[in-house]
C-alpha cells in the first residue's frame, strides 16, 4: 500500500509523463496519448491492457470530475505505486460530458489493485485544488513540462492521509420536503435510483427520512402483516385506499423521523461498519444539523472496490 503522508501530486509526477499542448483532438485519442507515455517511461506496463482498463471505467463514470478537469483512471494488478501522467491543451478538448465544457486537464492515474483508498485520494485532492478555473487556465497555458511541474508544485495539490467522508459522500442527493406529499415520494422513488430519501424541513435541517418499505408499511395496516390468508385483498384494496389520499398526505405523516447520520470528518472505513452494523442502505452527512451529502452502500461499494 503506497504510504502518501505528507504527500503532494507532483511527488509521483515526472516531467517526461508531462504533455504540454496534447495533439489529440478528441478524448479516446488524447487519454491514448498519456497512456503511450505512460507505458513507455515505465517498463512492463502492457499498452493495450492498460488501454482496456482506462476505458472499461471510461464508459462507466465519467472522468470530468471539475469544468476543464478530466482524470481517466485505472486499478491494474501487480502494480506497485501510483503512476500519474499529465496532459494540457489551451484548446478544450470534448470529453462529451453534458453541462461541462471541453477538458484543458488531463490527469490519468494508474493505481494498484489493491490499495483501493489510493485513487480516491488523488481525486480528492484534484477536485480541491482543481476546482477554481482560473488554476485550470493556467495550468493548461505551461508550455513546458518543467513549468507546468513547478506550477503543480505552487497549487499544492497535496494528497489526504485517508478518506473521509466528505470524499465517498454525494454532495448533490436527491432530497424530500416534510411538506411533500405522499404523491411525490412514490414519484420519487419510482423514478431515481435511490431506494431511501432524505427529508428536510423549509431550512434544510435533517427532518427524517422516507424508503420503498416506508410507503409499503403505509399502505398496509399492522393487523394484515400477521394474516395467513390475504385474499380478501387480492386486488391491492389497501393501496388503493392509500392512493386516493396521496395529494393530501405529507411525508411528515409517515416519514421515519430516526435517521443514520455522521461527520463529515469521519474516517470513510467507519462508513464500513455503520452499514453492517445498523443494516442499513444510507448514511447521512451532516454539518451541524445541515445535510452537507449522502453514502449510499451500493455507491460507496462502487467508490471503494470498482470505480
Amino acid at each position: 500500500m503506497t504510504d502518501i503522508t505528507n504527500f503532494h501530486l507532483h511527488h509521483f509526477l515526472a516531467e517526461g509523463n508531462i504533455v504540454c499542448g496534447l495533439k489529440a483532438m478528441d478524448a479516446e485519442g488524447a487519454v491514448s496519448e498519456l497512456i503511450s507515455r505512460l507505458c513507455h517511461n515505465n517498463a512492463g506496463l502492457d499498452c493495450d491492457f492498460v488501454t482496456a482498463e482506462v476505458n472499461a471505467r471510461e464508459k462507466i463514470n465519467p472522468t470530468v470530475i471539475a469544468p476543464g478537469l478530466a482524470v481517466p483512471h485505472a486499478r491494474l494488478p501487480r502494480l506497485e505505486r501510483l503512476l500519474v501522467a499529465l496532459g494540457t491543451s489551451e484548446k478544450g478538448i470534448d470529453f462529451h460530458c453534458p453541462g461541462m465544457p471541453p477538458v484543458n486537464v488531463i490527469v490519468l492515474i494508474l493505481t494498484p489493485k489493491d490499495d483501493p483508498g489510493l485513487h480516491l485520494q488523488v481525486l480528492s485532492a484534484l477536485a480541491a485544488d482543481f476546482s477554481n478555473p482560473e488554476t485550470i487556465a493556467t495550468a493548461a497555458a505551461q508550455k513546458n513540462p518543467e513549468n507546468a511541474l513547478k506550477f503543480l508544485h505552487s497549487a499544492n495539490v497535496v494528497l489526504p492521509q485517508y478518506l473521509t467522508a466528505r470524499n465517498v459522500m454525494n454532495k448533490t442527493p436527491i432530497t424530500l420536503q416534510e411538506s411533500d406529499t405522499l404523491q411525490k415520494a412514490i414519484e420519487v422513488l419510482a423514478t431515481e435510483r435511490y431506494d431511501d430519501v432524505p427529508v428536510l424541513d423549509p431550512e434544510g435541517d435533517v427532518r427524517g427520512t422516507v424508503s420503498l418499505e416506508d410507503i409499503l408499511r403505509f399502505s398496509l395496516p399492522d393487523h394484515i402483516l400477521w394474516m395467513e390468508d390475504l385474499t380478501a385483498i387480492n386486488r391491492f384494496q389497501p393501496f388503493a385506499e392509500m392512493l386516493r389520499d396521496d395529494e393530501e398526505t405529507k411525508l411528515a405523516d409517515f416519514m421515519r423521523e430516526e435517521v443514520i447520520s455522521v461527520n463529515e470528518e469521519l474516517p470513510a472505513i467507519q462508513l464500513a461498519k455503520i452499514f453492517l452494523l445498523h443494516k442499513c442502505r444510507q448514511i447521512l452527512v451532516l454539518r451541524e444539523k445541515k445535510l452537507v451529502g449522502v453514502v449510499n452502500l451500493k455507491e460507496f461499494i462502487t467508490k471503494i472496490f470498482w470505480e
